[in-house]
């Protein structure tokens, strides 16, 4: 997977965590192991009783271990949500 990232360096990017937390964020790099760093980046917080949540973070890394699933975003379809309408379940975290 680590090698499939560097077509992402520098560009917008969803990455799903193992305990099912949404971090959004410029790459702005990557190791052997997977560890990312985001630039700019926040988490968006889903509820089931209340509009998604967007949690400033800054400059994060996340570890390599920790990470289910890592996407490029589409800026222009991601400018279109209204975050303030979407209600969701959160996602359970991955069990071993």
């Amino acid at each position: 997977m680590a090698s499939d990232l560097q077509s992402c360096v520098g560009k917008p990017v969803h990455v799903v965590t193992n305990d099912g937390r949404h971090l959004l964020g410029v790459l702005k790099g990557y190791d052997q192991k997977t560890n990312v760093v985001l630039d700019e980046s926040h988490e968006r917080v889903f509820a089931a009783d209340a509009p998604v949540e967007q949690v400033p973070l800054g400059l994060y890394l996340v570890r390599g271990d920790n990470i289910a699933v890592i996407g490029e975003i589409d800026e222009e379809l991601d400018a279109e949500l209204d975050l303030s309408t979407i209600v969701a379940q959160p996602l359970k975290p991955i069990v071993h």
